[in-house]
């Protein structure tokens, strides 16, 4: 570990920022980074345990309460581990190591002679023993500042700690038996709310009968400002039945939408702005050329479960009336500055709480959830729980954006790339609220059509939004990287588990294996030949010798292999990936292989969990997902209209973690995504020689593929 401070430590700088000290020799821990089922709860905890030498009943965790905890942005990106646990790690090793130094002092032994079991420090060289909570006694906690560490000759050297198997998932317990989400939350005098809105985020109500709307039954409250337009209830049962009714009666107006079509076309046909944004190297001389283009759908958050929150009114010391949210947003901090923003009120009368909710995956509804919850308690003084319907989920939620790229590389008489450029035309990936200047959140526009809203714009490079993961990890001669940015589209788009990594990686990966069928060499071996990172060698190569790689046959009819590799954001986890497929009327992955090397492992269970959801998703969004709309607005809007990997579809996992010790943990929860659409797409073209390149890999357009082979 490096002596330096992370990054959150400089903003939250105090150590009871990060580690309180309570009674009962028990400990608190904070953080920034909140529980969205990846198992952080679980790391942090086992993170202070190593380093504190005590056991998980002694910790308690407060993560994402914008009252008490460290603002460390989003939790997303991967960073997780990277950043949340890296800055406790830190804050729990500088606690240590500066009460050694006292226990050693009161115990008159050296410091490397102490040993730390229990939150105890004790020597053979004394009966004695002595704790955190006693040493505490005689320090200033409260202005203790977190510094640099010492070097690892003045620290303990005996650390009795816990095997890893007594770290289960702290989490999940309350949510299998009891009250572990957001939406199982409950306050007396709670009004339950639903809110009316179109089949478009863009949809507003043509005419209100607010009379009528009152008159249902179950509907104690309506509430209607500009295009806001809520009902509320005591009885949830009863509201849904009225929100249904009331729907029926509306009629909305929509903005003017294109016509739905493929990808490729409404991309080059929407308005752009064109940059340049790589131009290195100088390219060699080559024999042939290949261009190909591959593309990326709109994809949904659909999360099986609902955006949700709750709100209620507080009165603050001060007698003035605040608020308090509960809410599964991945960035509270943000949040709390647009909503007291839209509401006008003051931040420090404004709370904003991480509460678990359904699977989350970016900038989902969340956070508008959250706000609708805000303006109702706030408007009426009650507390307030809001639900979204399915629809809500489906059709106005921020989608992941449609990406269209286009590689063109050369080869030379050997077989290798004598040059690679790429164009990549998509919207922006990331309108997060609080991200740009402007409100983003779907309440504060129909409260007020006429307030500003962020100018669109998109990450740039390293990191990238629609263009990360687009610079190739192999080492190429010449680079080149034209962004083609589309402001406007026709569904409102954002974050998505690794924004633009995801079909960037698929096409660059596809684009190797057609590479390498061009320089007729195996396509293992066409990427280990332009790799020189070992660790990305390395585990290319474990996972081609678990899927026994070099036995797949020839093109077989209708079984075929598929091999891929990504480091995300060329700077986090390494992933590589072998399919085994059978496609029979649909495509059927059968068994998966997978190695990941994500630096020093911090929780196993947690990381294997993650690779585990990444990997299904992936083939989820490689075979079915893809949103759809029309003149009537988003027609994708169900279960029935929007397919999802099932139960029964899901394949054999093997998967292999690296435990690179002496490396920093690095961010995994992203990592499978590309790997996985390009590794089906390879495995495609083995079984039946055709290749496709544009997602999902449907059955009607696998048939489509085939007829024109044919």
């Amino acid at each position: 570990m490096s002596n330096g401070l992370p990054g959150s430590i400089k903003t939250a700088p105090l150590l009871q920022q990060w580690v309180q000290l309570l009674e009962e020799d028990r400990f608190q821990i904070y953080s920034g980074k909140v529980e969205l089922g990846q198992g952080i709860s679980t790391a942090l905890i086992k993170v202070a345990c190593e380093e504190l030498c005590i056991q998980p009943a002694q910790v308690d965790l407060v993560a994402g309460h914008t009252a008490i905890s460290p603002d460390e942005g989003y939790t997303a990106g991967s960073f997780s581990i990277e950043i949340g646990a890296t800055a406790l790690r830190h804050s729990c090793i500088f606690m240590r190591q500066l009460f050694a130094r006292q226990a050693a002092e009161q115990l008159n032994v050296a410091v490397e002679d102490l040993t730390l079991d229990r939150g105890m420090f004790f020597s053979h060289h004394s009966n004695e023993k002595i704790g955190f909570h006693s040493l505490a006694q005689h320090t200033n906690y409260a202005l203790i500042r977190v510094g640099t560490l010492l070097d690892k000759s003045q620290d303990v050297k005996n650390l009795v700690r816990l095997p890893d198997q007594e770290f289960i998932r702290f989490d999940l317990k309350g949510k299998f038996t009891g009250p572990g989400f957001v939406h199982d939350m409950v306050r007396s005098n709670m009004l339950h709310a639903r809110i009316l809105r179109g089949p478009h985020a863009e949809a507003r109500a043509r005419q209100i009968d607010a009379a009528q709307l009152r008159s249902l039954e179950g509907v104690t409250e309506l509430v209607i400002q500009g295009d806001f337009i809520a009902l509320l209830g005591p009885d949830e049962a009863e509201l849904l039945r009225a929100y249904e009714k009331a729907y029926a009666t509306i009629e909305w107006q929509l903005p003017n939408l294109p016509a739905f079509q493929e990808i490729e076309t409404l991309l080059i046909n929407l308005p752009s702005v064109d940059e340049k944004v790589v131009s290195q190297g100088k390219a060699l001389p080559s024999s042939q050329r290949v261009t190909r283009r591959y593309s990326k759908p709109y994809i949904a958050h659909a999360s099986i479960g609902l955006a949700c929150a709750l709100s209620e009114p507080v009165r603050h010391p001060t007698n003035k009336s605040g608020l308090t949210v509960y809410t599964h947003s991945q960035g509270v901090f943000k949040l709390k500055q647009e909503i007291a923003t839209s509401l006008g009120l003051s931040l420090d009368l404004l709370d904003v709480v991480h509460s678990p909710g359904a699977g989350c995956y970016g900038h989902n509804g969340a956070d508008d959830v959250a706000f609708d919850a805000a303006f109702l308690a706030h408007h009426l003084q009650v507390p307030v729980r809001v639900q979204w319907t399915r629809q809500d989920e489906m059709s106005v939620s921020p989608v992941g954006s449609a990406s269209l790229i286009e590689l063109n590389a050369g080869l030379n008489d050997e077989g290798g790339i004598a040059d690679w450029k790429a164009q990549v035309w998509s919207h922006s990936h990331l309108n997060r609220p609080g991200w740009l200047p402007g409100i983003n959140l779907l309440g504060a526009w129909a409260l007020d059509p006429k307030s500003p809203r962020p100018v669109q714009r998109d990450q740039v490079l390293p990191t990238g939004g629609g263009l990360r993961n687009i610079i190739p990890y192999y080492e190429l001669p010449a680079l080149n990287v034209m962004h083609h940015f589309v402001p406007e589209g026709p569904l409102r788009v954002s974050a998505l588990r690794s924004l633009g990594g995801f079909a960037n990686t698929f096409a660059i990966e596809s684009f190797m294996d057609e590479l390498a069928e061009s320089a007729t060499v195996d396509p293992l071996e066409f990427r280990l030949r332009h790799l020189t990172d070992p660790r990305a060698k390395h585990v290319l190569q474990a996972t081609a010798d678990a899927a026994k790689w070099n036995s797949r046959g020839e093109c077989q009819s209708g079984h075929g292999y598929g091999i891929a590799f990504g480091r995300y954001k060329n700077h986090a986890g390494y992933c590589a990936v072998v399919v085994q497929i059978e496609v029979g009327e649909s495509i059927c992955v059968q068994h998966i292989w997978c190695t990941v090397d994500a630096g020093r492992i911090v929780h196993r269970d947690g990381l294997l969990n993650q690779i585990e959801g990444g990997l299904l998703q992936a083939i989820s969004w490689t075979l079915k997902e893809s949103v759809t709309w029309g003149p009537s607005g988003i027609t994708s809007n169900s279960w029935d209209t929007y397919s999802i990997l099932g139960f029964n579809e899901i394949p054999q996992l093997h998967i292999n973690l690296v435990d690179a010790a002496d490396q920093p943990s690095i961010g995994a929860g992203e990592v499978a995504a590309g790997p996985v659409a390009a590794a089906i797409a390879n495995a495609v073209n083995h079984a039946l020689g055709v290749r496709p390149r544009h997602l999902p890999m449907t059955p009607d357009r696998l048939l489509q593929l085939i007829h024109l082979q044919n």
